[in-house]
C-alpha cells in the first residue's frame, strides 16, 4: 500500500470552517471556540441563524458562492466555490483556486438530515421521508474526507471537545486526527445511505408501510469494545452495536465491576436477561450456564428467588451467569458470593454497598442494564452462516391464561395454570428440544438441546433427581409439539400432573389420549418456541 502523501503540512491551522448541521448539540460551544481561535465561520440556513442568534460572527454560504439558496434549501452547497474549497489540494490546485476566487475551507462540520428518526415515526408519509434525504451533506462529507491531507471533518458532536483541545494544543489539525475523522465521515455516510437504500428497496416491492424484509440489508455497526476472547481463547472477538442500544439490553449494559467479558459471557448474559424480563414485576432470578437456563425461580424477594433458582441445579450453577429483574443491594450480593462461584451478575441497578461487596471479588462482572419497558419492543435478530446471514423477527410471547386451550379431560387448577405459564416462559429460552418441569414458581428439572424430545424429558427428570427435587406434582412445558405419545408417557412416569405444549402434531389425538390415560391435564398454546 502506498504511504500517505506528505505534500501538505503535518499540522494544518483552521482558518475557515463550514458548519451545517441537523443535530445542533454542541454547535455553539464549538463555534465560540473556533471563533476565539481566529477561524472564519461559514454556515447555512438554520445553523447560521443559530449562530447569529448567539451573537457569533458567521458568513452565509450564499455570500461565498454568490448564489442564493434555492428550492427551499434543496440547493445551497452544491457549488464549485464550496466543493473546490474542500477538494483543493495544497501545492497542486493553488493556481486554479486563485483564478476562480476559491478560498480553502480547512474544517467541515456536518451531520445529516434525520432520516432514521423521521421514518421511525409510525405516521410518517412518503413525501416527508423523501424530503429528509440529504444530498449536499453527503457530497461535502465525501469531498472533505477524500481531501484529508488538508481538510478535517466532524460528523459527531461527541468529537467536538477533543477536536478543540487538539487545536489549542497543536495549533491545528494533525494528520492522525484528520485520517481518523475522515474514516468516521465515510462510515457516517455509508450508514446513512444504507439506511435509505434499505427503506426504499423494501417499499419498491411492497406497500410503503409493509414490514417485509428488504431486498438489501446494510449493516452499520460500531465497535464499542474488544472482548477477552471469542468462544475459545484462541479466537479474537469484539462487541459491535447498531446505533444506540435500548435500555434493558445487554449491549447497553454498564460494566460496573469485574474483569473483561468474553464472547460467551455476553451470549449467556443476553439469554439470562431476556429470560428474567419475561416475569414482569415479581422478583425473579435466572441462572444460565452454557447458553441454557439451569435454574429459574420467583419469590417474595430477590435473595429468596436466587436461593430457589440455585437449588434447582447447584452443580450447573457453578460459574454461571445470574440475572435479576430487581436492583441488587450489598446483602444480596454477599449472600450470592458466599455460596457460589459466579461469572456475571446482571440487574437493573447495583447500590454502592453492592459494589463494595463486589470489590472483594475482582473477577466477578457486574452489569447494570437499567429499567426496561414493560411491553416488548419488536426487533430483528441475525445469525451468521457460512457465506451469509440469517435474519428473523425476534421471538416474543404475549400468551395469557385466556389464550390456553384445554384439550384433556382433566382441567388444570389455578396453581397449575400459573406454573404452566411460568414453565412456558422458561422453555422459550432453553435450547430445543426443550423440556421444563416446574412447581410453585421455580424450575424442578430442565432438559435441553437433545435430539429427541423424550430424551429431554428424561434428562429433566434426572436433573431433578440429582438434587432431590420431586417431579411428582409438577407441570411440564415443551417448546414444540410431541410427535409421539412417548414424551407424555415419560412425563407421567415421572409424576407430572399437567402439560403445556403448542399442539399441531399429526398425532395430537394420540398424545391427548395418552394424557387422558394418565389423568394429566394438557393445554395447547398454538405457538412454538424453538431456540437453536
Amino acid at each position: 500500500m502506498r504511504a500517505p502523501s506528505t505534500k501538505s503540512p503535518a499540522v494544518v491551522p483552521v482558518r475557515r470552517a463550514l458548519l451545517s448541521v441537523s443535530d445542533k448539540n454542541g454547535l455553539l460551544d464549538l463555534a465560540r471556540a473556533l471563533h476565539a481561535l481566529g477561524a472564519e465561520l461559514i454556515s447555512t440556513g438554520g445553523s447560521a441563524k443559530t449562530l447569529r442568534d448567539a451573537k457569533i460572527p458567521v458568513r452565509e454560504i450564499s455570500d461565498v458562492t454568490g448564489f442564493p439558496e434555492i428550492m427551499n434549501g434543496r440547493v445551497k452547497t452544491l457549488h464549485p466555490k464550496v466543493h473546490g474549497a474542500l477538494l483543493g489540494r495544497h501545492g497542486t490546485d493553488d493556481a486554479v483556486m486563485r483564478e476562480h476566487g476559491i478560498e480553502p475551507i480547512d474544517l467541515l462540520v456536518v451531520n445529516l438530515y434525520p432520516f432514521a428518526q423521521t421514518v421511525a415515526r409510525p405516521d410518517v408519509g412518503w413525501d416527508e421521508a423523501i424530503e429528509n434525504i440529504d444530498i449536499g451533506g453527503p457530497a461535502m462529507l465525501r469531498a472533505a474526507a477524500k481531501n484529508q491531507e488538508r481538510v478535517a471533518v466532524l460528523t459527531d458532536p461527541a468529537d467536538y471537545a477533543d477536536f478543540v483541545e487538539t487545536l489549542r494544543r497543536e495549533g491545528g489539525t494533525t494528520p492522525e486526527l484528520r485520517r481518523r475523522l475522515a474514516a468516521n465521515a465515510f462510515a457516517h455516510v455509508a450508514r446513512y445511505d444504507g439506511m435509505i437504500a434499505d427503506w426504499l428497496s423494501a417499499r419498491a416491492e411492497n406497500d410503503e408501510r409493509s414490514p417485509a424484509f428488504a431486498p438489501t440489508l446494510h449493516l452499520a455497526l460500531t465497535r464499542v469494545r474488544d472482548l477477552r476472547y471469542g468462544e475459545n481463547p484462541h479466537q479474537g472477538a469484539a462487541l459491535y452495536v447498531s446505533g444506540r442500544p435500548p435500555a434493558g439490553s445487554i449491549a447497553a449494559a454498564r460494566v460496573l465491576a469485574g474483569k473483561e467479558l468474553s464472547y460467551n459471557n455476553y451470549a449467556d448474559a443476553d439469554t439470562a436477561l431476556e429470560c428474567v424480563k419475561a416475569f414482569g414485576k415479581q422478583p425473579a432470578c435466572v441462572i444460565v450456564k452454557h447458553a441454557n437456563p439451569c435454574g429459574v425461580a420467583l419469590a417474595g424477594d430477590i435473595v429468596q428467588a436466587w436461593e430457589r433458582a440455585y437449588s434447582c441445579d447447584p452443580v450447573s450453577a457453578f460459574g454461571g451467569i445470574i440475572a435479576f429483574n430487581r436492583a441488587l443491594d450489598g446483602a444480596a450480593v454477599r449472600a450470592i458470593l458466599a455460596k457460589q462461584f459466579v461469572e456475571v451478575l446482571i440487574a437493573p441497578e447495583f447500590d454502592n454497598d453492592a459494589l463494595t461487596a463486589l470489590a472483594k471479588k475482582p473477577n466477578v462482572r457486574a452489569l447494570a442494564v437499567d429499567a426496561w419497558p414493560e411491553s416488548a419492543v419488536s426487533t430483528r435478530e441475525m445469525r451468521s452462516i457460512g457465506g451469509g446471514v440469517l435474519v428473523q423477527d425476534s421471538d416474543r410471547d404475549t400468551l395469557l391464561l385466556s389464550d390456553l386451550k384445554v384439550v384433556s379431560k382433566r382441567v388444570p387448577d389455578a396453581d397449575q395454570l400459573r406454573d404452566l405459564l411460568f414453565a412456558w416462559h422458561v422453555a422459550m429460552f432453553v435450547k430445543s428440544n426443550a423440556i421444563v418441569y416446574a412447581r410453585d414458581g421455580r424450575t424442578i428439572g430442565i432438559g435441553a438441546g437433545q435430539m429427541s424430545r423424550v430424551v429431554s424429558a428424561q434428562v429433566a427428570a434426572l436433573k431433578a433427581e440429582q438434587v432431590d427435587l420431586k417431579v411428582a406434582g409438577s407441570v411440564m412445558a415443551s417448546d414444540a409439539f410431541f410427535p409421539f405419545r412417548d414424551g407424555i408417557d415419560a412425563a407421567a412416569q415421572a409424576g407430572v400432573v399437567a402439560v403445556i405444549q403448542p399442539g399441531g402434531s399429526m398425532r395430537d389425538e394420540e398424545v391427548i389420549a395418552a394424557a387422558d390415560e394418565h389423568d394429566l391435564a394438557m393445554v395447547f398454546t398454538g405457538v412454538r418456541h424453538f431456540r437453536h
